[in-house]
């Protein structure tokens, strides 16, 4: 979900330190075969190819997409579209289409591949926080001190942020902290899970009903954005909200007034807005299953969490403090205990952290010290397939049910090539630059800087 180094994106000039500088934009895969292939759009007004074939601009090898597909051309700020008759279509917000005029950050489905339209990569203007703390997240690393910078900034205004990253990496405590760091920390805090309720039930939880709207609405109840008035709410799990609902959200969100279930008359409401998705909502947006318009209400401040296996250097800081609060001076967080927890994958990301502590000192009557405490971690499950986990939330199940796959796949792939990136990449049918990405992103392979020419070595391996 991570795109290259960048840890948060402004859609506008809302915070210190972004840039309305033109930049230039381009062409970026971000989901499928190619995924991080990227092309820069032409200056000079003419169009940008993209396709299969290798004269095109941006070659894409997805066996789905035509030789010659689409042409992207700047026109006057703006990007026109065009489907050059292509054998499977072009795809925009789940239409397709034949040429369409689109803003920066327009989505297109292309085959199996997404292709977005967005700014080229610029550094983020803003240094790494020099604090190891924001709000109850705690961290060492480098790329958390960056997102605790942006963080900081956005806290300071009313912005609307946007989290995005895997379930358990903390979402909810980077939300809770903008809002205890901000102007509203005197007011409510009000979370929601969108992805727990049906939408019958989703529609009153968010604004509310009158006595009698509905058969079991005994009494009139407000509803979460009449309960944060004056405050923060949070959405979280914001792509399962249905579209119908996303119109009335979207239309919320601009008028700043509700109507509850069943009321003739809206009601002004004063809250910020923060939101949360495990997925990337961008491609949710070129599918059609989420209104790109509610997408870049939302999305003023975009900032991604990373998983823990991608930052295990912060491992003995959350252990630390995780023993803290729950009344145990951990001493130095070092040992046999430390390297079993620095190999541990962590498809749960902290919140997994968090419940191997705990168990481990239920399990460790008058343990004194991080060493003294008798952890269990969940192996991996590698001889008898992957486990569904029955006594998580759907949602969570299934991520980690695809994560022990996509986990357990690249290791026996990677171990039965001997590193050879290249022989495994013709093995499993990926393009080695996406293998790549996915044995980096499972901490398989150092995440080192990608070489600006890739080496053709056959025998390639990585160090």
């Amino acid at each position: 979900m991570r795109d290259g180094s960048t840890v948060a994106t402004v859609h506008s000039e809302a915070l210190p330190g972004s840039s309305g500088a033109a930049r230039g934009c381009q062409l970026v895969v971000v989901e499928g075969p190619d995924s991080g292939r990227a092309a820069s759009l032409r200056s000079d007004g003419s169009e940008t190819l993209v396709g299969g074939a290798s004269d095109c601009d941006l070659v894409l090898r997805d066996e789905r997409v035509s030789r010659r597909h689409l042409a992207v051309r700047e026109l006057a700020g703006r990007f026109v579209v065009r489907d050059l008759g292509s054998k499977n279509g072009t795809l925009y917000e789940g239409s397709l289409i034949s040429e369409v005029s689109v803003g920066a950050g327009a989505t297109f489905k292309l085959g199996r591949s997404f292709v977005r339209i967005q700014p080229r990569p610029q550094a983020l203007e803003v240094a790494p926080s020099q604090s190891r703390r924001f709000g109850d997240m705690v961290a060492e690393s480098l790329s958390m001190r960056e997102i605790f910078a942006v963080l900081e900034l956005a806290a300071g205004s009313d912005v609307t942020v946007l989290l995005e990253g895997e379930t358990g990496t903390g979402k909810e405590l980077a939300a809770r902290a903008i809002h205890e760091k901000s102007a509203r920390r005197t007011g409510p805090f009000v979370a929601i899970d969108c992805g727990a309720l049906p939408e019958t039930l989703l529609e009153s939880e968010l604004f509310g009903h009158v006595k009698g709207a509905f058969t079991g609405a005994a009494q009139s109840r407000a509803g979460a954005f009449a309960r944060a008035h004056g405050g923060t709410i949070f959405l979280d799990e914001l792509g399962t909200v249905p579209l119908a609902m996303q119109a009335r959200l979207l239309r919320v969100l601009e008028e700043r007034t509700v109507r509850p279930v069943g009321a003739d008359l809206e009601k002004r409401v004063d809250v910020r807005v923060l939101a949360a998705s495990p997925n990337d909502l961008n491609t949710r947006v070129a599918e059609g299953a989420f209104r790109a318009d509610l997408f870049y209400r939302l999305s003023v401040v975009r900032v991604v969490l990373p998983p823990l296996r991608a930052r295990r250097e912060d491992i003995p800081t959350l252990v630390t403090e995780l023993l803290r609060r729950r009344g145990l001076a951990a001493g130095r967080v070092f040992g046999p205990n430390l390297d079993r927890l620095m190999a541990h994958s962590f498809p749960g990301n902290l919140r997994e952290l968090r419940n191997i502590i705990d168990r481990a000192l239920a399990l460790s009557p008058g343990a004194a010290a991080f060493a003294d405490l008798r952890l269990q971690i969940t192996p991996q499950p590698m001889e008898e397939g992957v486990a569904v986990r029955s006594d998580l939330p759907y949602a969570e199940a299934k991520a980690a049910l695809l994560h022990s796959f996509e986990l357990r796949y690249l290791r026996d792939l990677h171990q039965r090539h001997q590193g050879n990136i290249s022989a495994a990449a013709r093995a499993s049918g990926l393009d080695r630059k996406h293998l790549r990405l996915l044995l980096r992103k499972h901490g398989l392979v150092a995440a080192q800087d990608t070489p600006a020419s890739t080496p053709s070595d056959e025998d390639e391996r990585e160090e």
